[in-house]
């Protein structure tokens, strides 16, 4: 599997507005947590999954995603190409990183909030995380 875009959208009338990505399927999601980075460390880097599948939506401010495809899970080489998403809370996506990556989550604005969704149960998270130093592939930006 490789990375991709949901795509929603959002309906807005004279009582509000609704954003929605209905494309999404919750059949394989465990759980869920909400991200907010501190003002003095924007970055939240770098974290792989060798078995979770993450979900991210944008539910204020806005977000950089940065990813990598892992290609060795005890020395990855730091040649890896990086690949970033940019969300927002104006925006109606959610950004699919299957398993096999590592990410590093960027705020681009105060009080930005990301929801991860995730589909590896608390109990398994110990076999699954992997963490490398926050500067092991280099963020431009």
């Amino acid at each position: 599997m490789i990375p991709k875009i949901i795509q929603g959208g959002n309906f807005s009338d004279h009582r509000g507005t609704i954003s929605y990505v209905n494309d999404f399927s919750f059949k394989a999601i465990e759980r869920f947590y909400i991200i907010s980075n501190s003002d003095e460390n924007p970055v939240r880097a770098w974290q792989g999954h060798k078995l979770d599948t993450k979900n991210f939506y944008c539910l204020s401010g806005a977000f950089k995603i940065h990813f990598v495809k892992i290609d060795n899970w005890e020395n990855p080489s730091k040649d890896l190409a990086i690949e970033t998403v940019t969300v927002s809370a104006s925006e109606s996506k959610i950004v699919h990183i299957p398993a096999g990556y590592a990410n590093a989550i960027q705020s681009l604005e105060k009080d930005s909030k990301l929801i991860s969704f995730s589909t590896l149960p608390l109990a398994n998270v110990s076999d699954d995380d992997v963490r490398y130093d926050s500067d092991y592939w280099k963020i431009d930006g």
